[in-house]
């Protein structure tokens, strides 16, 4: 047995109160207990609590809901969601990676980080921080598991960073359908090479919204326009049904992104965690209800679904 903070190696040192064996690092002193050293380092939180915290994060709760659930304090929640956040991000661009695909569709979900972007103006403030936070996302339409994922701004920089996030992911000719933003023309050109990838944008039409209408309700979209941007795209395949089918199943998932809600992030780190942890989750945890099967099992990225725990050892 090794410490868990300097790896030196450990002596059984009695046990505590639960029967838990206990031991003390030959070099610092240090005391700690096996079950809580190996999963979560130096955290002193079971794993069947951890595991017990991410159902929940994952299944659309709040830190706060979660917290009487399960009598984790909030910030143990949010510190293990600062744990487990970056490595599951790893996960994703370590198993995900030169991928035969065939067709992508990438969209982007709005979401804000203290303050809407309007009231940030209206404030004066310039942090880059808070604000509005869009999160690009990219799936492949027949095996449904997101290829990259990337939190910035609605900017062409961070269009870019996200088409090569696609890139590193995929492998090959593929079609590859967006919505309306300008600024995917260069980003996939750059990044996919106008070569490799047929390109297709789906632009749609809007009504304009009538005096009786409630502020929140959506305007009317009344046509959708295909256009082709490169390549030789199949008209009939390109769209973005499917990937706006999963910005409601991220909403769902995620308690932050919950629409008209005070549960919205405030600081723009733990969103960015709470993402990673979730498309962890989707890929490898969560079975597809038309799949049977969860993603990465589709697309043979392992042999079987995995569990919670598994997820958060696979992560160490």
């Amino acid at each position: 047995m090794n410490c868990p903070s300097c790896n030196a190696k450990a002596k059984k040192f009695g046990k505590d109160r639960q029967g838990h064996q206990r031991f003390r690092c030959l070099n610092c002193k240090k005391t700690f207990i096996e079950s809580y050293a190996r999963p979560l380092g130096d955290m002193r939180l079971p794993l069947e609590k951890a595991v017990a915290v991410v159902q929940h994060l994952v299944e659309g709760c709040s830190i706060r809901i979660t917290e009487r659930i399960t009598g984790v304090e909030k910030r143990t929640i949010l510190a293990l969601l600062a744990r487990i956040g970056p490595r599951c991000a790893r996960l994703l661009e370590q198993r995900v990676r030169a991928l035969s695909v065939k067709d992508v569709e990438c969209d982007e979900v709005w979401g804000w980080v203290g303050m809407k972007e309007k009231t940030k103006k209206k404030n004066g403030k310039d942090s880059p921080q808070i604000g509005d936070a869009w999160c690009f996302v990219g799936m492949e339409c027949h095996t449904k598991l997101i290829l990259a994922w990337h939190l910035g701004r609605r900017t062409e920089a961070d269009t870019v960073a996200f088409t090569e996030k696609l890139a590193h992911a995929t492998q090959g000719p593929f079609q590859i359908s967006t919505d309306g933003f300008p600024a995917y023309r260069n980003a996939v050109a750059l990044s996919l090479g106008a070569q490799r990838v047929d390109f297709a944008q789906v632009v749609k039409v809007y009504a304009q919204k009538h005096e009786d209408e409630a502020r929140y309700s959506p305007a009317d979209c009344v046509g959708i326009c295909k256009c082709s941007v490169h390549g030789n795209p199949d008209m009939a395949r390109a769209g973005t049904s499917r990937i706006e089918r999963q910005n409601l199943s991220l909403r769902m998932g995620m308690r932050r992104m919950t629409r008209l809600s005070n549960a919205f992030s405030k600081k723009w780190a733990n969103l960015q965690h709470a993402y990673a942890l979730q498309f962890a989750f989707y890929n490898f945890c969560r079975v597809h209800q038309t799949l049977r099967v969860s993603p990465a099992v589709q697309s043979g990225i392992t042999d079987h679904i995995w569990t919670i725990s598994e997820l958060i050892l696979a992560t160490q």
